[in-house]
């Protein structure tokens, strides 16, 4: 694993430091537009703009990759991020702001699908899996680390957003001087989302929630912050603290998932990330900032695994071949909720109070919670010898298209679509390519 390691040097540089750039850039646009005055409704659109880049990035990038190649892709997109970061304190507009914000999310996704599939081809089948945890640690932690440069100079000046412009581009130089070959792309196939939900209804609705508490929290945390009172240092320290406790938990709650009914893992982790959010909405109103960050850290804890939870329970219903489409269908998902995510908070901040940041994010955990539990009392668990394994995956919006299969680690080549035109079947009938989440109890369908 070493070997792959020091092999995939440059790629694990250059992805650190767009980590590092985007963690300043998510919390500073926040911060600095709470400063600039905007009313909390319109930074909550402001905000919502990078999901919905990043859906559009994740559509577009493939087909352009496939045309001009990875290092080309990622030169273009990293430079095209790079100028945006500097255009926020050219044009302070909300209009302007939104673009940049679609710009960047748009960037973004296009440089997570170059550093994935080129990850994946510098892997073996025996290294790939270590490798993806790597992975997920430099995303999560430059993420948290990056906010930590709030500090370095004053939010409401222009230093940290050429701060922001600089690690971007210092990105590319890892990656446009490495020798290793670039590896040839192959997108992955879709399945339909109607299909996805009657394979898995809770992996379907907990990914969408998930979208929504995410794009919440990652949008307004920084406008959340700002409306409490926190200093910049506080509220730095406040996301970072989320971010690496999703990375501290999201090894034993995968474990936990293994060894027991996933459903019933992901419903207490779920139900322990509301439970959290509930405690830090009420320390924070009381200015209580050393119960407020233990809440926040063990919120974190609990709905970062969210994520990579809802895409193991789905995939113990798949056949290995169909795993791809449906990770990349389940993250469209979680993408589409992201986007209201901050429109929501936005609303609710403007309309009825700070305290409704961590209510509505405690809503929507226990929200999917109580339909874990409906899903529960409909149908029985899987045995656990038929679960796959649990693979950590780093939080984010819009699908992912690096053809790689989290339950074989193995390369998917492409391959036609097979749902297509499906006949109705008996009770007792069950498609050669799909593996129910247990009989129905009223329904054909789980």
């Amino acid at each position: 694993m070493y070997a792959a390691v020091i092999n995939s040097w440059p790629l694990l540089l250059g992805l650190g430091l767009l980590m590092l750039g985007n963690g300043l850039q998510v919390s500073l646009v926040g911060i600095r537009a709470s400063l600039e005055g905007f009313p909390a409704v319109v930074i909550g659109f402001v905000m919502s703009g990078y999901y919905a880049g990043f859906l559009f990035g994740s559509i577009i990038t493939p087909k352009i990759l496939a045309n001009v190649g990875h290092v080309r892709v990622f030169a273009a997109l990293a430079s095209l991020a790079s100028s945006a970061a500097l255009l926020y304190v050219v044009f302070v507009d909300p209009i302007v702001w939104g673009l940049m914000r679609l710009i960047t999310g748009f960037a973004y996704a296009g440089l997570y699908i170059v550093c994935e599939s080129w990850l994946n081809d510098a892997a073996t089948n025996e290294t790939r899996g270590q490798l993806l945890s790597v992975y997920m640690i430099i995303v999560m932690g430059g993420m948290a680390v990056g906010q930590l440069f709030l500090n370095v100079a004053d939010p409401g000046g222009y230093t940290l957003f050429i701060f922001i412009s600089v690690l971007i581009s210092l990105a590319l130089i890892p990656m446009t001087l490495t020798a290793n070959p670039a590896p040839n792309f192959l997108a992955s196939t879709r399945l339909s989302l109607k299909k996805l939900y009657k394979i898995s209804p809770l992996g379907i609705v907990g990914m969408f929630a998930q979208g929504i508490t995410g794009g919440a929290f990652y949008g307004m945390a920084a406008v959340y912050g700002d409306k409490i009172g926190l200093s910049v240092a506080q509220l730095s320290t406040f996301i970072s603290i989320v971010i690496f406790g999703g990375v501290i938990l999201q090894w034993p709650v995968g474990k936990l998932s293994d060894r027991f009914d996933r459903r019933q893992v992901l419903l207490v982790t779920t139900m322990l990330s509301g439970a959290f959010a509930i405690m830090a909405m009420f320390a924070g109103e009381r200015g209580d900032y050393l119960t407020f960050l233990v809440s926040a850290g063990l919120f974190g804890g609990f709905s970062v695994p969210l994520y990579s939870l809802c895409i193991a329970h789905t995939n113990d219903h798949l056949e290995p071949t169909k795993m791809v489409a449906a990770s990349s269908g389940l993250m469209l998902v979680n993408g589409c909720g992201a986007i209201f995510g901050p429109v929501i908070v936005g609303q609710l901040m403007s309309t009825s109070g700070s305290y409704f940041f961590f209510g509505w994010i405690a809503f929507g955990h226990i929200a999917i919670g109580l339909f874990a539990i409906y899903r529960m009392y409909m149908t029985t668990a899987m045995p656990l010898e038929e679960q796959g394994s649990f693979v950590a995956m780093p939080v984010r919006a819009g699908g992912s298209v690096a053809p790689m299969n989290p339950e074989t680690e193995e390369w998917i080549d492409d391959q036609p679509p097979a749902y297509a035109a499906e006949p109705e079947l008996e009770p007792e009938e069950e498609p050669a390519d799909i593996r129910d989440d247990g009989p129905a109890l009223g329904s054909k369908y789980p």
